[in-house]
């Protein structure tokens, strides 16, 4: 089969496109021939060398496509179903295993250009509003890094699930329609306006109550300035590659929290979380009232190309790969 391997950690010169061996089924996993698969920042730092993976290594978190074959102990799963799965060792390929219990039938009416789209951004922005940070009805939500893909995706299911103001953040004026298109209510240029001191404009002066957070840093630093009494930061990646630095006396009066997320551990460690998340969230996608919003699309063996657009920030909503050409 063919696949996308990095052979060196650093930039995408280090992408070859090669030949592989289809791997094997074991028990409790399932054979997928992949249709489409996404890139995900998280996929540029593997490259990078910043998440442990060993040379050389297939990258790739999630994947849509067809069932070939099931292991021995796989009941729910069968032969020819439309799937989406977060495969352990790669998705960048034409074939994929992936565990059973990680593994989720589509509806018929999910396309795999949105079933590609959504495994990882629409998962994770369902956790981080819904269980780590638990919106209550009418609350504001800011969300940092508003035009990506887990950044449309959560504006939406903020909405979804009752927020009452949605603010985004974006790099520059011009993600500022992708976050817009998605349905927030304000957008904040951060190149152009301090944004805490905006939030606490724009809901006079209480602050939001919920904020998700992927940049880390200084941003981090600052969305204290308006996160509002029992607030809730939450913190789930580190795209500035700084660290942000927190302060006990900026907690414990105010009630407020600083709350941490990782997909990629609840994925590894507590499998079984996501089968309610993806109940929600395919309804959500099934019946229309959560869109994806996918920015470009390119053949997996142009993947370096891929992800040079990612890393250019120029990007908004989700890149896929197309496998089967």
């Amino acid at each position: 089969m063919k696949a996308i391997l990095v052979t060196a950690f650093g930039g995408p010169e280090f992408m070859a496109y090669r030949d592989i061996e289809i791997p094997q089924v074991q028990s409790g996993q399932v054979l997928i021939r992949v249709e489409k698969t996404s890139v995900n920042f998280a996929d540029i730092k593997s490259r990078y060398g910043k998440k442990g993976a060993s040379l050389p290594f297939i990258p790739g978190l999630d994947a849509a496509g067809v069932i070939e074959k099931v292991g021995a102990e796989v009941g729910h799963l069968s032969v020819g179903q439309r799937v989406i799965a977060f495969p352990s060792k790669g998705t960048y390929a034409e074939y994929v295993v992936a565990d059973a219990n990680l593994t989720f039938a589509l509806p018929e009416s999910i396309d795999f250009d949105t079933a590609a789209a959504c495994p990882v951004v629409s998962f994770t922005s369902y956790k981080l509003l819904a269980d780590v940070a638990r919106l209550e009805p009418g609350e504001t939500v800011l969300i940092h890094a508003s035009a990506g893909g887990i950044g449309t995706t959560a504006i939406q299911l903020a909405k979804l699930l009752g927020a009452g103001s949605v603010i985004g953040t974006v790099g520059n004026a011009n993600k500022a329609a992708a976050a817009l298109k998605a349905g927030a209510d304000h957008v904040i240029c951060l190149d152009q306006e301090d944004f805490a001191a905006k939030v606490n404009q724009l809901t006079h002066g209480a602050g939001a109550n919920v904020i998700l957070d992927s940049i880390a840093g200084a941003i981090s630093e600052r969305s204290l300035l308006c996160l509002a009494p029992y607030g809730r930061l939450v913190h789930f990646g580190n795209s500035s590659g700084e660290a942000g630095h927190f302060k006990t006396q900026d907690l414990h009066a105010s009630c407020r929290s600083v709350l941490g997320f990782s997909f990629g551990t609840t994925r590894a460690q507590r499998p079984h979380l996501l089968q309610n998340t993806a109940e929600r969230v395919l309804n959500y996608i099934s019946d229309g009232r959560l869109q994806m919003n996918i920015g470009k699309q390119f053949e997996l063996k142009d993947a370096a190309r891929a992800h040079e657009w990612v890393e250019s920030r120029r990007s908004t909503g989700k890149v896929l790969l197309n496998v089967q050409s």
